[in-house]
């Protein structure tokens, strides 16, 4: 089933995301219906803060990236498109033990932050520990837009998104299609989710 994303001013995306064990109810569900969700709004990743659970779960997929990347003949090689490819996974109760390298640039956007996109300076390498779907746990090292995707979506885990990371100045400049967003004033071609306070 196709969720709702949560978008910019509902107060899950700021939550840190808790561990959860393999009793949580609706798991599997859940995971089918995120990757579901992320295909239908054509996204490389999702994590459960967007669609309204504070939980330490993120799914990623990179076909979407290495598709648009054969369209688009950018600069990836055919390795890291192979790479993309085959880069579907689910990362449960993720922690990432390192960041390496020099801080690289990469144009960034979110599906809860619907029609914005900046550059965001990050590390290029990453060794991260994780549980998948089955509860298997995994150590891992990833590097490139793969590592990107899994830093971008563990920063949901977080409670910490994008925009953090730009410029104050960008920051500002932004400031008030953020919170047009946080209106509902957006309509991305996927269902999206307004916070509304309670009164």
């Amino acid at each position: 089933m196709v969720l709702p994303i949560v978008v910019y001013g509902d107060p899950v995306l700021r939550k840190v995301g808790v561990d959860i064990d393999k009793d949580y109810q609706g798991l599997t569900q859940l995971i089918a219906d995120m990757f579901e969700t992320m295909d239908a709004a054509n996204g490389v990743g999702l994590a459960a803060p967007q669609v309204g659970k504070a939980i330490r779960l993120f799914v990623v997929d990179g076909t979407p990236f290495a598709e648009t990347d054969k369209e688009e003949k950018t600069k990836l090689s055919e390795k890291e498109l192979k790479v993309l490819r085959n880069f579907k996974k689910v990362f449960i109760n993720a922690r990432i033990l390192e960041e390496g390298g020099e801080d690289w640039k990469f144009n960034e956007g979110c599906l809860s932050i619907p029609k914005i996109r900046d550059d965001v300076f990050r590390k290029p390498s990453i060794k991260i520990e994780y549980l998948d779907e089955n509860f298997v746990k995994h150590t891992e090292e990833y590097d490139g837009i793969p590592a990107r995707i899994i830093q971008h979506e563990y920063d949901h885990i977080q409670g910490v998104l994008f925009t953090d990371k730009i410029s104050p100045l960008k920051r500002t400049l932004i400031a008030g299609k953020l919170t047009d967003i946080s209106k509902g004033k957006v309509s991305p071609d996927y269902k999206i989710k307004v916070y509304k306070p309670k009164k």
